[in-house]
C-alpha cells in the first residue's frame, strides 16, 4: 500500500495558514527584535530598560520614578532596581524632591548623557541588523504601518480616563 501523505521539504516548519497569519509574523519578528536588542545591548554593558530610562530623561528632563515607569512603560520594581543600576554607575542622580520628601526626583548626569549616546549608537546598529532586507522605502512604510497598528491597539487598550490597561513588551 502506498502512503499519500505528503513529506513536507522543512520538518520543523509550521503549516502554511499558521506562517502567513499577521500574529504569527509579528510574533516572529518581535522575538527577533528581543533577542537583537538583548545582545546588542549587553555588548555595551547595558539593558533596554536602561536605555527607556536614559531616553526619556534626556527628552522630558527630571521626573518621579513613578512619572518614569509610566513613560517608558516598565514595573515600579524595575523602575527602581536600573535607576539604582544607573545611580552606581554615575549616569543619573536621585534627591529627594522639596515638594514632597516621600518622593525621588531622577535626573541624567552629563556620564548619563554619554551613555545614551553609547547606547544610541548600539541601538542603531541592532535597528540595522533587524530591518536589513528592507529597502529605505519599505523600512519607511513598516515603521509606519507598526506605528499606525500600535496606535489603534493602544486605543483599544485604554480606560476610560486615558489610563493603560496593558504594559507594552517589545521595546528597547
Amino acid at each position: 500500500m502506498v502512503s499519500t501523505i505528503e513529506v513536507m521539504t522543512e520538518p520543523d516548519e509550521p503549516p502554511s495558514r499558521v506562517r502567513e497569519a499577521p500574529t504569527w509574523l509579528v510574533g516572529q519578528v518581535a522575538a527577533h527584535a528581543r533577542r537583537l536588542l538583548r545582545e546588542g545591548f549587553a555588548a555595551v554593558d547595558s539593558s533596554g530598560y536602561q536605555y527607556r530610562l536614559l531616553a526619556a530623561l534626556a527628552e522630558f528632563g527630571p521626573g518621579s520614578q513613578a512619572s518614569l515607569g509610566r513613560r517608558t512603560e516598565l514595573d515600579p520594581s524595575d523602575v527602581v532596581a536600573r535607576i539604582n543600576e544607573l545611580v552606581d554607575n554615575g549616569f543619573v542622580d536621585r534627591t529627594p524632591d522639596p515638594a514632597d520628601r516621600r518622593r525621588n526626583i531622577v535626573s541624567i548626569t552629563k556620564s548619563g548623557i554619554r551613555q545614551l549616546r553609547k547606547l544610541e549608537r548600539a541601538l542603531d546598529g541592532i535597528q540595522e541588523a533587524l530591518v536589513e532586507p528592507l529597502s529605505t522605502d519599505e523600512r519607511h512604510d513598516l515603521v509606519r504601518l507598526l506605528a499606525r497598528l500600535d496606535a489603534h491597539h493602544r486605543g483599544i487598550g485604554r480606560k476610560r480616563d486615558g489610563t493603560s490597561q496593558t504594559r507594552g513588551a517589545t521595546m528597547p
